[in-house]
């Protein structure tokens, strides 16, 4: 049997808590539930995280930069509608075979905005930093056309809502989206 380093192991809380996190989110996932899948003991999981709130940030910055990496790539090279389109594309294909993604995605918004509610901006800052880089890859590959960015990831708000609430491809309402970024039947 080998054994994972820390590290392999740290790597492996990470993605086991991006599912557990994106199903149930902050306040319903147990630091247990993670350990679990990941098959660790709680204490050894606190040895490689300070806390229940490390895993959530480490888990969701995960998420901002595998979202930001899909940007990246789909726009290497192209710029203008080409860009946009692939984009686009890119991110459907990524929330259709990860649907988790998106999930995780939802819950990060919902964690920071309960944290703001209660008068701790600190957790989000670091959510926030990941999402701003996020942004800048989709302004500059869009020849940094802030008009252009904000449409764009308005439209992709718009399909994180339309996919979670689990409307269908051929349901009307995505019949006003370009077509690359209108979901496969």
């Amino acid at each position: 049997m080998v054994r994972m380093s820390a590290e392999e192991r740290r790597e492996s809380v990470i993605r086991a808590a991006m599912v557990e996190f994106a199903r149930g989110g902050y306040n319903g996932t147990s630091t247990e539930v993670i350990a679990k899948r990941v098959g660790v003991s709680q204490p050894y999981l606190f040895r490689l995280f300070p806390g229940k709130r490390a895993i959530f940030l480490a888990a969701s910055e995960r998420c901002c930069q595998e979202v930001t990496e899909v940007f990246r790539k789909a726009s290497e090279g192209l710029d203008g509608q080409e860009a946009l389109q692939a984009m686009g594309a890119a991110y459907q294909a990524l929330i259709a075979d990860d649907p988790d993604m998106l999930l995780m995605q939802m819950q990060m918004y919902v964690a920071v905005a309960s944290a703001e509610a209660s008068g701790d901006r600190e957790f989000g800052d670091a959510l926030r930093a990941g999402w701003m880089e996020m942004y800048d890859t989709v302004r500059l590959a869009l020849g940094a056309d802030v008009d252009e960015t904000t449409q764009f990831l308005a439209y992709g708000m718009l399909v994180n809502v339309l996919v979670s609430m689990g409307f269908q491809p051929d349901h009307r309402v995505w019949s006003g989206f370009y077509e690359a970024v209108q979901p496969k039947g």
